[in-house]
């Protein structure tokens, strides 16, 4: 459809002999759900949920038990039945304390009564969308954004086209790729779901062509639907971004500090399509994921865990640690976040868990050489070593007008610079003080107009 160059920008990360191909012929194994899970009541982008259970209280499987504090919100449920032990602050992968429910498991798996639809079609988009939201559905493919706000347009906004990310292009990771071959028609039928719920007719699933088996398991399962198309891209990081997805798949540019609806389009991961089948047929809400253990240990694979299980359970399904790792990451490892412990449980946000070796320790960062690679390999068209430039120096006017909200994070510059300066650290820094300012200055303008 396309030439082959998708998107400006992007690389391909070298995985070493413990990437892809290791784990991409492991079948999902169902994770032993652990003693005790640990429910973060933030799992999501936007206000954590309020906890609607208290210590002592008895749960079922499928439990609400927190419900969604605004509208960019999500609820939470158990994933186990048994006995709420406790409610306190726990630490995630992102390093911060949250509250988080904590629930001794029976090992009953007791459900709670579920309502699937049977004619789902006979329902309304605004319906589905409920369905949706109180099944606690945020985007898998990292984001955690709630699904349920994405798939409700903005007044004035026009869905076209929903897209599909089926790229997993972050390295080591196979959690979606084994989900496409294990579940394909599932993930059809999701994302016919999620056609109805936006009443619209036209979906586009991108799929990284290192996944050739996968991309033929979904043909097969959408063959005589009207609508629905397969489109391999080819490897390149940040394939799965969404503003690269968008234009790989459609040629529309998302126009700088925009979304995907600015052009008239809706990207949802596999993982969150399938969550959202089995959320309608089923009646079941999000209390399990599928997760990718790979890098240095002893029998990688790919789990579907219970959300609030250890880190711990799922290195010992694996056999253990090798001697050599340094470094454990939760996600993938250009995006992903360091682990201080392995007690933090999984959440929802959870694609994978990499143990990592030599080539993942901290390397002392030299003066730039000037050699523009972080320039070639920035999907966004940025100039990092500029951004890293003015926010080292405060100058964060200057570095907003450069463009660093623009940046996505990705960690493309950080990887291709030979001098390892720590361009994606300055602009995540960067972006965080320039949001935390505009914060303030409109905390203060409103303060001065209510005294008025």
């Amino acid at each position: 459809m396309f030439g082959k160059k998708m998107f400006p920008g992007g690389m391909h990360p070298h995985e070493g002999v413990n990437g892809k191909a290791v784990n991409s012929g492991n079948a999902i194994r169902e994770l032993p759900a652990p003693q005790r899970v640990i429910i973060p009541l933030s799992q999501h982008i936007g206000a954590p949920a309020a906890a609607l259970v208290k210590k002592g209280d008895t749960v079922m499987m499928g439990q609400k038990i927190g419900e969604a504090a605004g509208y960019v919100s999500a609820p939470v449920h158990a994933s186990v039945s048994g006995k709420v032990v406790g409610i306190e602050n726990v630490e995630v992968a992102s390093g911060t304390n949250v509250p988080a429910v904590v629930i001794e498991n029976d090992f009953q798996d007791t459900w709670c009564e579920l309502q699937p639809s049977n004619h789902p079609e006979t329902l309304t988009a605004e319906e589905l969308q409920q369905i949706i939201r109180e099944a606690g559905i945020v985007g898998l493919g990292g984001a955690t954004f709630p699904t349920s706000v994405k798939l409700t347009p903005a007044p004035g906004k026009t869905i076209e086209k929903l897209i599909i990310n089926g790229a997993e292009c972050e390295p080591y990771l196979t959690a979606d790729h084994r989900l496409m071959l294990e579940k394909p028609a599932e993930i059809i039928d999701g994302i016919r779901l999620v056609l109805l719920a936006l009443d619209i007719k036209e979906a586009i699933i991108g799929v990284e062509d290192n996944k050739m088996d996968a991309i033929q398991a979904l043909l097969a399962a959408c063959e005589g639907l009207e609508g629905i198309k397969v489109q391999a891209l080819p490897v390149m990081y940040p394939q799965g971004g969404e503003k690269q997805l968008v234009y790989a798949t459609t040629r529309r540019k998302v126009p700088t500090g925009g979304l995907p609806i600015d052009v008239g389009c809706v990207v949802c991961n596999v993982g969150t399509v399938y969550a959202i089948q089995q959320a309608i047929r089923e009646g079941k809400p999000l209390i399990q994921r599928v997760v990718t253990m790979g890098g240095l240990v002893n029998n990688p694979g790919n789990f579907l865990f219970r959300i609030g299980t250890p880190v711990e359970q799922l290195i010992e399904a694996c056999g253990g640690l090798q001697p050599d790792v340094v470094k454990l990451i939760s996600g993938g490892p250009m995006m992903g976040a360091a682990l201080s412990n392995t007690k933090i449980p999984m959440t929802k946000a959870t694609s994978g868990i990499l143990a990592l070796g030599k080539e993942a320790a901290e390397k002392p960062e030299n003066p730039c050489i000037n050699c523009g690679r972080c320039v070639t390999a920035c999907p966004m068209r940025l100039v990092p070593t500029k951004l890293d430039l003015l926010v080292r120096n405060g100058s964060f006017e200057e570095a907003e007008k450069a463009g660093v909200l623009n940046c996505v994070e990705c960690g493309a510059c950080t990887f291709a610079c030979p001098a390892k300066r720590l361009l994606t650290q300055s602009c995540r820094t960067g972006k965080r003080i320039i949001n935390a300012n505009k914060k303030a200055a409109a905390a203060k303008a409103a303060a001065e107009a209510t005294k008025e």
